[in-house]
């Protein structure tokens, strides 16, 4: 076993006075090695055992626990391959010492500690210290928990996290090599069992930088921002929900400007656009979600990003990083202390390689709001874009896929529906006979300028203005150009104009589309393709800014206000101009129902994992 130590302490000193040059000094934690592994070591104890002085400042340990009456060398070698097999931050350099809880007998244990290297090994009856390693101050008899240190090769977060005891949290006071990558720290997954009050106990989170969460500074991606403000006091309520029911957040994670829709390369200037792990590593990670998708994609070690989807900033990062997300039904949780877009259309949501973790964690998140109000899946399938015949490798995937579910929904019915024909055949008294496509166009640029400038922009040019005597800050061409056609280009009260259209498409989608059902929920499913392995090169430019005006499929959640969720289904091969070598994108398909059948399609997820219709998928380059 190797061991070293890095950073004696990692220290903070401030000057207090400049007239005394009173100086405060506090210890942020330790930076080690344990067999070539970093590890980031905090400064509050969990736990005291007995223990003899040494001249070693730390020592890596293992507490085991084991309710058997007598504890062998067989029961020592099964929890190290439990441990090892579960946990990424446990190494056998932590077997170097052993504390043992539970198992009143331990004997003829020397041969196994010699294998093992263990050097010390004792026993307690500290029950309340969960297994996993740690490490031991022997002077003291302290024990901490030990945070495997990650780089952030994918450039998906903006800093590392960790939770201090009073429940505010700071910035990772650790760095280990990378290009220009963040540090993540995790802990232990040994160290949680979860329970029924606490059912996301362990799960590490990455968090979308718009969201506030106490002792951190919130960027929205601008660095201006993230400087004039000092850091949030307080965690937002769909963020604290999360840590409540026992998760643990690791860092926050990257969001395109202002949750605009931006491009890499062209468009990301404050900061760099995250790397997309899939294919040839080049392809854009979408936005505005950005962080949040290339962290799941690529990192094993990460389990679950929360993120906010006003017009697909969520459900785009999830196609093209290939894992789960979702749109929720508009409304089902309080969006307090985050940044708004437009708070007529922005969501909270998720994205995640795992659908059973996924449901999970939509139960907590939107509590009541998430309800078992079926007890069928509809039967009804109406699609969109979906080819006759498979042309190519991912339409095929697609296809295979609809007639898998048709199978297992024992569906009645598969139509393609074409939302104009519908509309112009039952056009609602309020559209005055406007087409779908002239009637929705503006709906959303007029809703995100005007509401995000008079929310967000007119206040922090003011704020900033006051810093730094009038003058303005940067703003990433994206949002600025956004803002200035809001300002310049519509009447002041088109956002109600904006706001009646989309009512009026809501009632209709709600009525000719998804009907209510009291035995599924939702009459329908209405699908369509997220993403088929089309590639996106990031380095690629691009023209300038656009305003997002218009009307496709996608807009469907986000005026008629209900879930679309994104289901990884597969991957397709392409020919890499950058690697010049086969490689492999997802392909990806979404799901709506009708407004507040979100359970359901959660549901929908879980069985059809099950069944082996949807797989895990891996991360990294290839998914499966």
């Amino acid at each position: 076993m190797a061991f070293r130590m890095l950073k004696s302490a990692a220290l903070t000193m401030s000057l207090m006075s400049m007239a005394n040059a009173a100086i405060s000094i506090s210890k942020t934690g330790t930076t080690v090695t344990v067999n070539g592994i970093s590890y980031y070591v905090g400064i509050d104890a969990v736990a005291t055992i007995q223990s003899k002085p040494s001249t070693a400042d730390l020592v890596p340990l293992t507490v085991m626990k084991s309710s058997e009456k007598s504890f062998t060398a067989a029961s020592f070698k099964s929890l190290v391959a439990n441990y090892t097999a579960f946990d990424d931050v446990f190494n056998p350099g932590f077997l170097e010492a052993v504390h043992l809880v539970g198992s009143t007998n331990s004997s003829s244990l020397s041969t196994v500690c010699h294998e093992y290297g263990t050097q010390k090994f004792t026993s307690g009856s500290h029950n309340q210290v969960p297994p996993g390693p740690y490490f031991l101050t022997p002077n003291t008899g302290e024990l901490f928990k030990a945070y495997r240190l990650y780089s952030d090769v994918q450039d998906a977060f903006t800093e590392g996290t960790i939770e201090n005891s009073d429940g505010t949290f700071s910035v990772l006071s650790a760095s280990i090599p990378g290009v220009q990558s963040s540090t993540i720290g995790v802990p232990s997954r040994l160290y949680y069992t979860k329970t029924a009050e606490k059912p996301l106990a362990g799960v590490r989170l990455g968090v979308k930088d718009i969201y506030d969460i106490a002792g951190i500074k919130t960027s929205n991606g601008n660095r201006a921002y993230y400087e004039l403000y000092p850091p949030a006091n307080v965690t937002g309520p769909a963020v604290q929900s999360l840590i409540d029911a026992g998760a643990i957040i690791v860092g926050k994670m990257k969001t395109s400007q202002f949750a605009n829709g931006e491009s890499p390369t062209a468009d990301w200037v404050d900061y760099h656009c995250p790397f997309n792990a899939r294919g040839d590593g080049y392809q854009s990670p979408s936005s505005s979600s950005a962080g949040p998708g290339a962290g799941i994609g690529a990192y094993d070690w990460l389990d679950l990003g929360i993120g906010s989807d006003t017009g697909g900033s969520i459900r785009n990062p999830s196609q093209v990083n290939g894992c789960f997300g979702n749109r929720p039904s508009h409304g089902m949780v309080s969006l307090d202390n985050v940044m708004p877009l437009s708070p007529t259309l922005d969501t909270a949501g998720f994205l995640t390689r795992d659908p059973i973790l996924w449901h999970e964690a939509a139960k907590v998140l939107y509590g009541n709001n998430i309800t078992s109000n079926f007890t069928e899946f509809p039967k009804r399938i109406l699609t969109s874009g979906f080819p006759e015949n498979a042309t190519t490798e991912a339409e095929s995937v697609l296809l295979d896929f609809l007639a898998k579910l048709e199978t297992f929904l024992n569906s009645t019915s598969t139509t393609a529906l074409d939302m104009g024909a519908l509309w112009n055949e039952t056009t609602p008294s309020g559209a005055n006979s406007s087409s779908i496509d002239d009637f929705l166009s503006l709906v959303y640029p007029t809703l995100i300028t005007q509401q995000q400038y008079s929310l967000l922009a007119e206040p922090f040019y003011a704020d900033y203005a006051a810093a730094n005597d009038g003058a303005r800050p940067f703003i990433d061409p994206v949002p600025l150009s956004r803002w200035a056609w809001g300002q310049n280009n519509i009447s002041a009260d088109a956002t109600k104009q904006a706001i009646y259209n989309k009512t009026i498409f809501m009632d209709w989608f709600a009525a000719e589309v998804v009907p209510s059902s009291p035995i599924s929920c939702s009459e329908s499913l209405f699908l369509y393709p997220g993403t088929l392995a089309e590639t996106s090169y990031r380095n690629e430019y691009t023209g300038l800014p656009e305003v997002p005006s218009g009307w496709s499929v996608s807009r469907v959640s986000n005026f008629a206000e209900v879930p679309d969720m994104v289901f990884p289904i597969g991957q397709a091969a392409y020919n890499s101009t950058i690697s010049l070598q086969t490689e492999y994108l997802p392909v990806a398909i979404d799901i709506i129902a009708r407004k507040g059948c979100d359970g359901m399609i959660f549901e929908l997820a879980e069985r059809l994992l099950e069944e082996g219709i949807l797989v895990i998928p891996k991360a990294g380059s290839v998914m499966y």
